[in-house]
């Protein structure tokens, strides 16, 4: 290399550890030391790896860059600032601040150039592994020879603390076996966090953790200083197409600093002192703020140009493509444009009360079976859960390397093992990645091993259907440690995320059909293992608005006495509660049905009102814990407690979720609002 070359490196990289550490000061917040230490890496494998076209941040077929350490997110602000994403030096000196460009974490929705939200240690590697499945995938299903229309590169830096946390591990291990070449992390090892070395608690070899996982691993001895070594290991890196790489570089975090290797430089600002020692040392004059050389701008300028060749010349061959395999080629657009293939949801089961009880499970499997065929976008798998989520459709390839005779890249369906976490995190870089919609399964109980990645999929926007099993005490014997009591309220507290429990046939071909075209939010469907019947007056158009009439019984229609709201497996016996109110005590009741209240929250004023009909005294049944159902009813039926072992039918008569108790305690509702104004509840205020 040249000695210009050298210098001009050497400048840029100073450049942004100054402009890192300027940014974290005028925010007065933020993490300088990460930055300044990970500038050497970063600069290394932007200008001379990653090929991406700053002008069209969403090319499909861009090498993809993670931050698992969201924390050093200054470093990926000003990297996509040098490129030319949409991020001006304003947004830069906006740090931090509310409604800006650049906050304290990367986030998706937020920057041009960020292509998965993270800051949660451990998510955004883990994503990386959801990113270099989705590659892999697709590079199966469309490249032809001579047309490699997808054939990217996923990066991530990661440091001690994303690798600390178990969901890296789950990823990781996944990632070793089905033999991710095309993935590459640089693991920042600077031997600091925030309680200060990691000799207190971070003593293993981590390369040899992850050679046991089935990786291929690398180090770099200086990483503050040798750019060659940096970019040598890279390049190893990228020769390796059977394994995935793990680098480990040994940096200084706050390099240059006065607090340089400590843990002091970690979390905070330099300080102004501090702060103008740092610029002299660089060279830079210690009164300038956000300044950025010519000639660096010009250098990284460079480095962008040859990207939007790179997709000029992707686009021709795209076109090539189409020529020849123009079937292929309508399919590929079609899936990297996110649209659903017309008409799709007609092969949607439609049921009737005549039709015999099922599972919700194992309705949930026809729907699955009816649209697998139709929608090749649709991927993903169960935690070891398969027979029992029955997620798996007929005539299904299993994702895996051809080597293991276990199945192929193109195949569609993930083993995921007993990985919930790690099944999720990958599951939103699948998503993230584009021109797939994943899902992912196992208990519904068990979302919780998993509630920091299916947060990410709701803050991300991002389409993740979570198939969930075994949705409450009707699960049965395996007792309380399954039983799911507070999950529901947990996830409808999550915002952007749609919380289906679908009570028959239609309602869960009706929440298929929801999450599936929701594409900015993901979805939970929450299904029993007890058999239901199907109901009458259910509707998969009915049900997709969340809430709906179900049915009224007794002879006053226009003036019921009581209004029942049921989900999932207690819609039914909401109605058995209604008949038996009906037919015993002459009183007419009028029966919801609420799938997922987060549809019907978005409806009318008007239709919310009709459907939970203002001066009706109301109840509401769920062997789920009551709450948050106060918004919609005046007294709420439920478990909240944790639940027991036993046979299910067992358990609904112990938590007094039978026709016979339920009518009781109606009873003494209705009566109570004989002589009590019934407030207007449901509303949207």
């Amino acid at each position: 290399m040249s000695n210009t070359s050298a210098n001009i490196d050497q400048l840029a990289i100073n450049t942004i550890r100054v402009l890192a550490a300027d940014m974290v000061q005028a925010a007065n917040s933020g993490h300088p030391g990460a930055p300044m230490g990970c500038a050497p890496m970063a600069h290394v494998l932007f200008t001379r790896f990653i090929n991406a076209n700053p002008k069209n941040s969403s090319w499909l077929n861009r090498d993809r860059f993670v931050l698992s350490n969201g924390h050093a997110c200054a470093l990926q602000y000003i990297l996509l600032h040098l490129m030319g994403y949409k991020l001006s030096m304003d947004d830069l000196k906006n740090f931090r601040q509310l409604g800006s460009k650049t906050p304290g974490h990367p986030e998706s929705n937020d920057t041009d150039g960020i292509e998965v939200t993270t800051g949660p240690l451990g998510q955004g590697v883990s994503n990386a592994v959801g990113m270099a499945i989705a590659e892999r995938h697709l590079a199966a299903t469309f490249n032809k020879p001579g047309y490699q229309l997808v054939d990217n590169v996923v990066y991530a830096i990661a440091g001690d603390g994303c690798l600390q946390e178990g969901v890296a591990s789950e990823a990781g291990s996944l990632a070793g076996h089905l033999q991710l070449g095309n993935l590459i992390v640089l693991y920042d090892s600077n031997g600091i966090q925030i309680d200060g070395s990691t000799k207190l608690g971070f003593t293993e070899d981590v390369l040899k953790r992850y050679e046991a996982y089935g990786w291929h691993t690398l180090s770099v001895a200086d990483g503050d200083n040798d750019l060659e070594g940096l970019a040598r290991a890279i390049e190893l890196a990228k020769a390796e197409r059977t394994r995935p790489t793990i680098i480990k570089i040994e940096t200084t975090i706050g390099f240059g600093a006065a607090n340089a290797g400590t843990h002091n430089v970690h979390g905070a600002p330099l300080g102004a002192q501090s702060l103008e020692a740092v610029k002299a040392l660089f060279g830079f004059n210690p009164q300038e703020k956000f300044s950025v050389p010519a000639e660096v701008y010009q250098f990284y300028n460079e480095r962008a140009a040859k990207g939007a060749e790179l997709e000029k010349q992707w686009t021709e061959l795209l076109a090539k493509y189409a020529q020849e395999y123009p079937e292929e080629h309508a399919e590929f657009v079609r899936r990297i444009e996110g649209r659903l293939p017309e008409n799709w949801e007609q092969v949607l089961p439609r049921f009737t009360p005549s039709d015999k009880p099922e599972a919700t499970r194992k309705l949930s499997e026809a729907v699955i079976n009816a649209i697998a065929p139709l929608l090749p976008e649709l991927v993903g798998g169960s935690a070891d859960l398969t027979g029992s989520n029955l997620t798996r459709w007929k005539n299904a390839v299993d994702f895996q390397p051809e080597s293991t005779c276990l199945g192929t890249y193109a195949g569609r369906y993930l083993r995921y093992g007993v990985r919930e976490h790690g099944m999720a995190a990958i599951s939103n870089g699948i998503a993230a990645y584009g021109a797939n919609i994943p899902f992912a399964s196992t208990f519904l109980n068990f979302i919780s091993y998993a509630a920091g990645a299916s947060r990410l999929s709701a803050l991300s926007h991002l389409r993740v259907l979570y198939i969930m099993t075994h949705d409450s005490i009707g699960l049965g014997e395996d007792g309380p440690t399954h039983q799911p009591i507070e999950t529901m309220a947990m996830l409808r507290a999550t915002p952007k995320f749609l919380n289906f429990r679908p009570a028959d046939g239609n309602e869960v071909s009706a929440a298929y059909l929801s999450a599936l075209t929701h594409a900015d939010c993901p979805s939970v469907l929450s299904l029993t293992r007890q058999n239901l019947p199907q109901l009458e007056g259910s509707s998969i158009e009915k049900a997709t608005k969340g809430g709906y009439s179900l049915a009224t019984y007794g002879a006053n229609a226009a003036k019921p006495d009581l209004l029942i709201v049921g989900t999932g497996s207690e819609t039914s016996i909401a109605v058995d509660s209604a008949k038996l109110l009906a037919d015993k005590h002459g009183l007419t009741v009028k029966v919801v049905s609420m799938p997922c209240v987060e549809l019907f929250n978005a409806q009318s004023d008007e239709y919310r009102h009709d459907v939970l009909t203002a001066g009706v005294p109301s109840i509401s049944v769920e062997a789920l814990s009551t709450f948050g159902w106060h918004k919609y009813v005046h007294h709420p039926i439920g478990i909240d407690t944790f639940g027991a072992s036993g046979p299910y039918q067992q358990l609904y008569e112990h938590f007094g979720l039978t026709p016979e108790t339920i009518s009781k305690k109606a009873l003494k509702v209705i009566e109570y609002y004989k002589s009590n104004a019934v407030p207007t509840l449901g509303l949207n205020l």
